[in-house]
C-alpha cells in the first residue's frame, strides 16, 4: 500500500517496514530524522521494494550515519543501486 511505509528506531538500528516509494519518502524522513543520532544501520528486512526516491531517502540518510550498515535488500535496491553508482553503504563509488 503505497504512503504506508514505517520508520521505527530500535537500538542501533532504524528499522524501515512497508514499500519505500514517491509516496512514502516525505513521511519516511520526517519520522527518520529525529531517530538518527547514534545509529549504525539502516534495516531494510520489512521493505518489500523501493523506487529511486526510497534510494534516494536511504542513501541521504546513510551519508549522515559514518560507517552504516544496511541490512536487508528489498526489491529494485540492487538495480537501482548499480544505476547510480552507489556501494553497498549507499555512498558514491568513486
Amino acid at each position: 500500500m503505497a504512503g504506508a511505509a514505517t520508520v521505527t528506531r530500535e537500538g542501533d538500528a532504524l528499522v524501515f517496514g512497508g514499500v519505500l516509494d514517491r509516496a512514502a519518502v516525505a513521511a519516511a524522513w520526517t519520522a527518520a530524522r529525529p531517530l538518527l543520532a547514534g545509529a549504525r544501520r539502516l534495516d531494510l528486512n520489512a521493505v518489500p521494494s523501493l523506487d529511486s526516491a526510497g534510494l534516494a531517502l536511504l542513501a541521504e540518510l546513510a551519508a549522515q550515519l559514518p560507517d552504516a550498515r544496511i541490512d536487508g535488500s528489498p526489491a529494485g535496491l540492487a538495480e537501482l543501486r548499480a544505476a547510480y553508482r552507489l556501494d553497498p553503504a549507499l555512498g558514491f563509488a568513486g
